[in-house]
């Protein structure tokens, strides 16, 4: 596999690594994985695990994301018929549920990070440490809404999704697509690299692969519009030191704009079911 570029970790350490990419499944595979990741989650700006308000960057980030959050619920309502028993992998600090909940939905979720559930608890929001603490709990809806990416082993992982699933249920799976403009724009800056946080990076053509080696269909996607501009406003801080508002704006529409014939947006969220 070659090397598609290379990179940097520019939320918590520094380090560089590199992106090769697998022709077989069209995808980017981050290299070297550490043996230990823990050290690379353990910092305030890591948003979806601190709930932090500090910086408008933050401040935007969380009037959009309860926006999307509801969004999201009444569209799982469309798929499912209704609410029903929903399972959503790394629930971060439980807003998702939370939202769902209120819209009656029975709840649950997992989170490995521990800062993260603390403050899911606290919402009212139990959620399990690892996959394991489940048995043999089935949901009509199991969501990973920018999880997949983080997830060591795809393989054994969608297994087990697979055999928490409703024989009706689906699956809802929202990535980063490294084709979209912003990507090509940013490039080793482009901020939904994460590396080594994102240990995938998807492709459209990567999640039907991979999927589909699991006995799964992609039966809907959709974009998700809003990503490309706070993704472009993090990679333009990665790129120049601070935030330019304006330049990130305009290139997150820019990516926006190309996607309405490419289809290839920043962030896409994709439907499966069994096949």
């Amino acid at each position: 596999m070659e090397t598609f570029l290379n990179t940097k970790d520019y939320a918590v350490s520094g380090e560089v690594f590199r992106l090769v990419h697998d022709p077989k499944l069209d995808m980017l595979i981050t290299e070297p994985r550490p043996d230990d990741m823990t050290r690379y989650y353990l910092s305030n700006s890591y948003i979806s695990h601190t709930d932090s308000f500090n910086t408008l960057p933050d401040k935007l980030y969380h009037l959009v994301k309860k926006y999307m959050l509801w969004r999201k619920v009444r569209m799982l309502e469309r798929y499912n018929g209704g609410p029903g028993k929903v399972l959503d992998i790394g629930a971060g600090t439980g807003d998702f549920l939370r939202v769902a909940r209120r819209r009656k939905w029975n709840i649950a979720g997992v989170e490995p990070n521990r800062l993260a559930r603390g403050l899911a608890n606290e919402k009212h929001v139990p959620l399990f440490k690892d996959f394991k603490e489940i048995e043999n709990f089935k949901y009509d809806v199991i969501t990973l809404w920018h999880t997949l990416e983080h997830l060591p082993d795809l393989d054994q992982y969608i297994e087990k999704i697979k055999g928490h699933l409703e024989s009706e249920g689906i699956v809802a799976v929202a990535v980063p697509n490294f084709k979209s403009l912003d990507a090509r724009i940013y490039k080793e800056y482009w901020a939904a690299y994460d590396v080594p946080r994102h240990l995938w990076h998807f492709s459209q053509a990567a999640i039907r692969n991979i999927f589909d080696k699991h006995g799964m269909q992609l039966v809907k996607k959709m974009p998700l519009r809003f990503d490309a501009f706070y993704i472009a406003l993090l990679s333009e801080r990665y790129k120049h030191g601070k935030n330019n508002y304006l330049k990130a704006f305009f290139n997150g529409m820019r990516s926006n704009l190309s996607a309405i014939s490419t289809s290839e947006y920043s962030s896409l969220l994709y439907i499966l079911k069994r096949s």
